[in-house]
């Protein structure tokens, strides 16, 4: 992978956000799709078993597995995120941004928005990072991409959210210019040069677990993001139970299995 065209110094902070910085040099992007199927550690592939059942008449052939590992190039559920490597606005100062940088770390919210200085845009970007906090405490970092140059994400920040702009914002603004990000995520509108409504949830394995695409003119809901991320943390830290439609913290799950089942139907 090609590098940022300055030199770097990798930033640490106590709660592990993983940014480096760069000096004020033009803006450069590299990129490195990839499809290969990310070695999973013992406890994570453990995880993701579907678990023995009660029954010792089953054999090992009928179990099924409730999590799925894509293999098609495009990143679809399951995939591994493409890497990418880019110039990103945090704290009004230039950074470098590494995908790869968050695996094993953290999880990662990943949307794409049109254009800065936009309509529907600034009402996304500034409500996630209201709610910053919230996903913090879910070990979640969140990054925001467009395809305008870091110089324009700056001067949006740097602009009163009275007058359209964000202010000041807790996560980075990543500048896409060459769209090879937003093409990679297959959210790039090809005759119009710009990303649709696309949100990722990766988990610290790097495999994508959500996605989501509006159109232009369709915002997206924070808390739905946040809730799905919940969702997902609980059942990999619980891989013999699944989350019906709507779950929340401290809902009732369900047990994967057409008798065990039956206790969380017959309660609703």
């Amino acid at each position: 992978m090609a590098s940022i065209a300055a030199s770097s110094s990798t930033i640490l902070s106590p709660s592990t956000r993983v940014f480096t910085s760069t000096s004020h040099s033009p803006m450069a992007v590299s990129l490195k799709p990839s499809s290969q199927t990310l070695p999973l550690s013992s406890n994570f592939t453990k995880s993701f078993q579907t678990p023995r059942s009660l029954s010792s008449r089953r054999s090992s052939s009928s179990k099924r597995s409730f999590v799925v590992r894509a293999s098609s190039d495009a990143p679809l559920v399951g995939n591994v995120a493409p890497d990418f490597e880019a110039e990103a606005v945090f704290d009004q100062e230039f950074i470098n941004v590494k995908l790869s940088d968050y695996r094993g770390k953290k999880y990662l919210i990943l949307f794409f928005y049109p254009l800065d200085f936009t309509f529907v845009c600034p009402t996304e970007i500034t409500a996630f990072s209201d709610r910053y906090a919230e996903f913090e405490k879910l070990n979640t970092e969140i990054l925001g991409v467009s395809i305008d140059s870091v110089f324009s994400h700056l001067a949006w920040v740097q602009t009163d959210r009275k007058s359209g702009g964000l202010g000041d914002l807790n996560y980075p603004l990543v500048s896409d210019v060459t769209k090879s990000i937003s093409e990679a995520y297959n959210v790039l509108i090809p005759d119009q040069g710009i990303a649709l409504r696309g949100l990722f949830i990766i988990d610290k394995e790097g495999i994508i677990q959500h996605s989501t695409i509006n159109n232009l003119a369709i915002g997206r809901s924070v808390d739905e993001t946040l809730r799905t991320l919940q969702a997902l943390q609980y059942v990999q830290e619980n891989p013999d139970e699944v989350c019906p439609a709507g779950w929340k913290p401290g809902e009732k799950s369900m047990k994967p299995d057409p008798k065990l089942s039956k206790e969380y139907f017959s309660a609703i």
